[in-house]
Formats: structure tokens, sequence, C-alpha cells
């Protein structure tokens, strides 16, 4: 082809419409895409920026999983105090109504009932665990907040058991005298108020943990939406565009045909 000659009016008029053709190509992908910058062809600064943003957002969006086993964890451990605080209390009843009765026998019954209460209150600590972690058992949580790892929170787990924090003792000689109920009094007042400052503590790492996970869904909403920002296409503007650009290809299409016409009267001439 390189030997074929063109007029000047010819190739000026191909060259327009060859150029009408790319841009069109170029506004139907971007609206078949929905964005401006598909590559780093098209613009390298705000694609690559675009793929930092996007990649520290799905770094942060793996973060989230974590964050959602802790809270859980820990509430399933705030969960197991409330129950077991719940038991201390039956316990403390059942201390009450030894206290008020001299009969030996229904200490000794009430006894029976306050021990089996006790293994209750292991059990259900024992049982309070999410995902191999149990913070009423003696394991530590530690939930990482951002995705470097530089910033963590700790949640110390606590040993609730009858014979760990919650310090509660069998019955001695099955309640026989007031001297071993009274005892038994004392150890369960002990019990619900470490039970009660241990809920507190929960209390706080999980609105800790609550909070970050709020912040990092902003952080991914906010980066996601500057990638977005920097990358996505306006279909209106897109479409706008395509219209013209038709257009424009139509009247290069014409503008070509009458230059080639303008070759052809020379060639008339020689007619």
């Amino acid at each position: 082809m390189s030997n074929i000659v063109l007029s000047a009016g010819v190739r000026s008029n191909l060259l327009q419409l060859q150029q009408t053709s790319d841009l069109i190509t170029q506004t139907q992908d971007r609206l078949a895409t929905g964005k401006r910058v598909n590559s780093a062809l098209d613009n390298p600064i705000n694609y690559f920026t675009a793929q930092n943003l996007t990649g520290r957002a799905n770094d942060l969006n793996a973060l989230l999983d974590s964050m959602s086993t802790a809270i859980n964890t820990i509430q399933a451990a705030n969960n197991g105090i409330t129950s077991i605080t719940k038991l201390v209390q039956s316990a403390q009843s059942i201390v009450n109504q030894a206290q008020q009765t001299t009969d030996t026998t229904i200490r000794a019954n009430l006894a029976t009932q306050y021990d089996q209460i006790r293994s209750q209150i292991d059990q259900l600590a024992q049982d309070s665990g999410i995902n191999g972690i149990n913070l009423l058992n003696g394991d530590t949580l530690t939930v990482t907040m951002n995705e470097t790892g530089t910033s963590k929170v700790s949640v110390v787990g606590v040993t609730d058991l009858t014979s760990g924090a919650v310090a509660i003792n069998a019955s001695a000689n099955n309640w026989s005298g007031a001297t071993d109920i009274s005892a038994a009094s004392t150890q369960l007042t002990a019990a619900l108020t470490t039970l009660r400052s241990q809920s507190q503590g929960l209390s706080a790492n999980l609105q800790t943990v609550q909070v970050r996970q709020d912040f990092t869904k902003s952080m991914i909403s906010t980066l996601q939406t500057g990638a977005d920002n920097l990358t996505l296409a306006d279909s209106n503007e897109e479409g706008a565009n395509l219209l013209a650009l038709q257009t424009r290809q139509q009247l290069s299409t014409t503008a070509l045909s009458l230059a080639a016409q303008a070759d052809q009267n020379v060639l008339r001439l020689f007619q």
C-alpha cells in the first residue's frame, strides 16, 4: 500500500476518520467496563494510585473477619460470666436457706445442691470458648487492628473455675455447722465481685474492638471511593461523547467522499 499516492485532502480526511474511530472504540470500552482508566496506558498515575488504594482496602477487609470472630469470642465469654453469675446467685439462695434452718438433714440436702451448682459453674466456664479460644479458661485473645500488624489489642483471659478466680470451695461437713455455711456465703459474695469486675473488663475490650471494626469499615469505604473516583467513568458523559463521535464519524466519511470526488474531477479532464 506504500506505493499508493493519496491527495492531501483525502489523506487529511482519512486521518480524521481513523482518529474518530479510535476514540469511538475507547468510549465504547469505557461504557462497557464502567471505567475511564482500565490500564496504566490510560492514565498511569490514576491507575497505580487506585491499585494501591484498592489493595489496602482488600487488606483491611481481610481483617474484618478476625475482628468479627474476636467480638464473638468476647461476647461468648461475657455470656459465660452472666450465666455463672446467675449460678452463683442461685448458690447464694441455697446458702440463705441453709442459714435459716438447723435441721442437719435439710442442710445436707442443700449442701448437695450447692455442690451440683458448683460443678455446673466449672462446666459452664469450660464451654464458653469459640474457635479454640476460651477467655474463661485462661486463654488470651490477640486482635490485629491494621494491615501492617503494628496495632493490636490483647484480651487476657481468666480462669473462672471454682478452683480458680471464682474461688468457691465445695461444701464442708455437709454444712452441719453454721461456720461452714457462713464461709460459703463469704466466698459467694467475693465471687460475685470478681465476676462483675471481669464483666466490666470484657465490656471495655468489646467496645474497643467494635469501635475499631466500625473505623475499619469506614476506612475501607473511603479507600474504595477514592479508587473509584480515580478510575470510574461518567456513563452520561461517555454516552454523550459516543453520540458526538458517531456524528463526527459520519461527517468525516462525507468529507472523505467529497475529497475523493475532487480527485475524480481531475480524471474527467482526460476523458
